[in-house]
């Protein structure tokens, strides 16, 4: 604002108490004093009023910039995800195909093999005869 120092305000009132005389300085200098506080009040609402817009503006900057952030970590993310799930999935795919068995190989296993449910070993009958002491 305006600053006035002592001595212009000294030199303000001098020439004020010659124009308006005695009777009607204290009328004028209430009538200044609250014109300057209508004025001071209008200038610190005004003030208030941009400082409290600066302030969401700045809120809002802020929120902006941490979406922007989480968004380049959730791409991040995604991208990090994408590179571990490829190998994962050429491994996975890998592995099936070695887990299957080749038809070929299917057909060379003996008839009386594959019927047997698994633990039990096939057995030559001539094994059996020997085993019991038959001769």
């Amino acid at each position: 604002m305006i600053e006035i120092s002592f001595g212009k305000l000294v030199l303000l009132a001098l020439v004020a108490l010659i124009v308006l005389g005695p009777e009607k300085l204290p009328g004028a200098a209430r009538t200044a004093g609250a014109l300057l506080r209508r004025v001071r009040n209008g200038w610190d609402s005004v003030r208030a009023e941009v400082e409290r817009e600066l302030e969401v503006e700045e809120i809002k900057r802020a929120a902006r910039e941490a979406a922007a952030q989480a968004e380049a970590a959730q791409t991040g993310f995604k991208d990090s995800v994408q590179q571990v799930r490829q190998p994962v999935d050429e491994a996975v795919s890998a592995l099936k195909t070695a887990a299957t068995p080749e038809p070929a190989a299917a057909e060379s296993v003996p008839e009386a093999q594959q019927e047997l449910p698994l633990g039990e070993p096939v057995a030559a009958p001539a094994a059996k005869e020997t085993a019991h002491g038959g001769h």
